[in-house]
């Protein structure tokens, strides 16, 4: 599929994606993607979030993809089973382990448990050597779970503005990938 003939719908995590963070470079160069906005960035509320990622695949008329980090990958893992069946793909990148991660903020936690139900939609899960918030085998066990092939980025850290990320070209050429497997 060719990014040009669906809808991407950008889902940022906790705190929102900072200025110049590669999703927020993604929706300006991409004309189909939008950033999905939640009600609250810093206080999440799980039920909100996937009515918001859910409410926003249904108001598009043609294929959509979800692109999404941190605690939106959390939130995917619960949404996926209600989304609706013009979302084709999911691109997950950095999902924090907000079961066993020290690192982990208290606002993540009523975002527990972490769903382990396979996604109904192909998906990749991106995952760094070094993330603070979740370990490489736990990002393993959850593509695992969910059927998402697995892609490691080496010493990426979070994948995020604070370690470096800004355009993430390599992000670009794994989403493209996917979006080649797409139907």
């Amino acid at each position: 599929m060719k990014i040009s003939e669906c809808d991407i719908l950008i889902l940022p995590g906790l705190g929102n994606s900072s200025p110049g963070h590669w999703q927020l470079r993604w929706a300006e160069r991409m004309a189909s993607a939008a950033v999905v906005e939640q009600a609250d960035w810093d206080e999440p509320d799980l039920d909100d979030w996937v009515a918001t990622i859910d409410q926003a695949a249904r108001l598009t008329t043609r294929p959509v993809v979800l692109v999404a980090h941190s605690l939106a990958v959390i939130a995917v893992a619960h949404a996926g089973p209600r989304l609706p069946n013009n979302v084709r793909g999911a691109f997950l990148v950095s999902p924090p382990d907000i079961e066993l991660s020290s690192a982990a903020p208290e606002e993540t936690y009523g975002f527990r448990p972490i769903l382990r139900d396979p996604l109904p939609f192909p998906s990749m899960l991106v995952a760094s050597t070094n993330d603070p918030l979740c370990t490489i085998d736990r990002a393993v066990e959850f593509a695992t779970c969910w059927g998402s092939d697995f892609h490691l980025a080496g010493e990426a850290g979070h994948i995020n503005v604070a370690s470096g990320h800004g355009p993430w070209p390599e992000g670009l050429l794994m989403f493209t990938r996917l979006m080649q497997r797409l139907k």
